[in-house]
């Protein structure tokens, strides 16, 4: 499992990019290496996220924990969903953003599409 804590993604991926360009490496290499796909994420633990799930829905929250499935432990959530209603006068399509908040949310891994690191704090 890949789970811990971390710091600030900024400096973190600042030291890989050094490592990369043959700098010298970070005080702890193993912490800041990319080797696959996962390692990203692991460099925005404890950091604010962006996921995109399956069914117009989207979280922004801090990512306390996740495993190689992508199941992920959020904290300070906030969730968006995009729900689509008809108008029965003119048959468009309206789209709504309904938005809740939730102090710890479980998230399992199959419905997630995106993790991006959040660009507005």
């Amino acid at each position: 499992r890949r789970w811990g804590r971390g710091g600030d993604v900024r400096e973190r991926m600042a030291a890989v990019e050094q490592q990369q360009a043959g700098g010298a490496a970070a005080s702890a290499e193993d912490d800041v290496a990319v080797k696959e796909p996962l390692d990203l994420i692991r460099l925005s633990l404890d950091e604010t996220v962006y996921v995109k799930l399956k069914g117009e829905r989207e979280l922004k929250g801090r990512l306390h924990a996740y495993d190689q499935h992508l199941n992920m432990i959020l904290g300070d959530v906030e969730e968006t969903v995009t729900v689509t209603e008809i108008d029965d006068e003119t048959y468009e399509e309206i789209l709504k953003n309904e938005t809740r908040k939730r102090a710890f949310l479980f998230v399992r891994g199959d419905v997630v599409t995106l993790i991006s690191p959040s660009l507005r704090q």
